[in-house]
């Protein structure tokens, strides 16, 4: 009998195990205060490549300017990428606000997983925590700590290509698992255990409550799974351009149809400010950092240019001081505004 075979024998005393430290030990998150549908919708999209303890300020915020589907499906778009500034993936946001307006336009809202998935912004893990947590459907959530809950509770070798194909291969033992008359607390059990017990880098084995159903925690190879192809990590340079005339700073806004940063400024390229990389880079650097984004680690330096440049494209705008707080600025490039000029 294999592990997981065997695992799903027990899975009666797994699912009471797991259910009884969940409720024992849930951490106050303002989500499950009071919860309702919207607010599973709107922490379920700022959870997504996104830790808690990021989500918890942008969350209240959110809250207090859109309330409930109605207020963000009425709100423009660029009042609600405000909002958003910050978490990054700003994909997430506008999906968010498409799905708003969505729900507002029905009766009302869909209950079953493959309904939900057919709504901006859903797949088949998002569509499986709302309808368990707001309806109690019977859908079993598989994300990263379910992934490595599950491939560690098995001892699972496979070799799995990213995340994604993780998550496809052991959806169904995290089926067979669900507690069927509580998915929604036993989505948001695994969900936990992944975040505080069976962490990615150090878990806490001695600790965690389903040890006993486990085939690597006692054993202390926990952190051997899951197992996943190595990643080809790939490294760019970008050359950008800080230039300030008559008391406005030069920005980049990207066009309304932009796959990833559409209507977003940052501060422009040198190739986005009509100049060459290597003339720029022989001004003076301001700010040189590096950040990772999927596969690509990216070297950031940014250069004072002292001469005005002219605005040949619509995307390049002037903003002065007292509107700077007030654009849509991505996240490293509104700490970068800020930073600068005290150099």
């Amino acid at each position: 009998m294999t592990n997981a075979a065997s695992l799903i024998t027990r899975k009666t005393d797994f699912q009471r195990a797991l259910l009884g430290w969940y409720r024992a030990n849930a951490r106050a998150l303002p989500w499950r205060e009071t919860p309702s549908l919207y607010k599973t919708v709107v922490s379920e999209f700022m959870l997504q490549q996104t830790q808690v303890k990021t989500v918890l300020p942008y969350f209240a915020r959110w809250l207090a300017e859109f309330p409930n589907f109605t207020s963000l499906a009425a709100a423009p778009e660029a009042r609600v990428l405000k909002q958003w500034e910050g978490l990054g993936y700003y994909a997430r946001a506008r999906n968010l606000h498409r799905l708003a307006k969505a729900l507002a336009a029905r009766p009302k809202a869909p209950r079953t997983a493959a309904e939900w998935r057919e709504l901006p912004g859903v797949g088949p893990y998002t569509a499986a925590a709302i309808v368990s947590i707001a309806f109690g459907e019977a859908a079993a959530c598989v994300d990263g700590n379910v992934v490595r809950i599950l491939a560690r509770l098995t001892a699972d070798g496979s070799k799995f290509r990213d995340s994604a194909s993780a998550a496809r291969e052991l959806s169904p033992l995290a089926e067979a698992l669900l507690a069927r008359d509580a998915p929604g607390d036993h989505n948001q059990a695994m969900m936990e255990l992944g975040a505080t017990v069976c962490t990615k880098g150090s878990p806490s084995c001695t600790a965690c409550p389903v040890r006993v159903f486990c085939s690597t925690g006692p054993r202390g190879h926990a952190k051997k799974f899951p197992r996943f192809v190595p990643k080809t990590i790939g490294r760019r340079a970008v050359v950008r351009v800080w230039c300030e005339y008559e008391g406005k700073l030069l920005l980049h806004r990207a066009a309304p149809g932009a796959r990833r940063l559409a209507e977003l400024h940052e501060l422009p390229t040198a190739e986005q400010a009509g100049l060459e990389a290597k003339t720029v880079a022989r001004g003076r650097l301001l700010l040189r950092r590096t950040r990772a984004i999927t596969r690509w680690r990216i070297t950031e330096s940014i250069y004072a240019w002292p001469n005005k440049i002219p605005a040949r494209s619509p995307e390049l705008v002037w903003v002065s001081p007292a509107k700077l707080e007030k654009v849509s600025l991505s996240g490293p490039h509104r700490r970068w505004v800020r930073e600068i000029p005290g150099r």
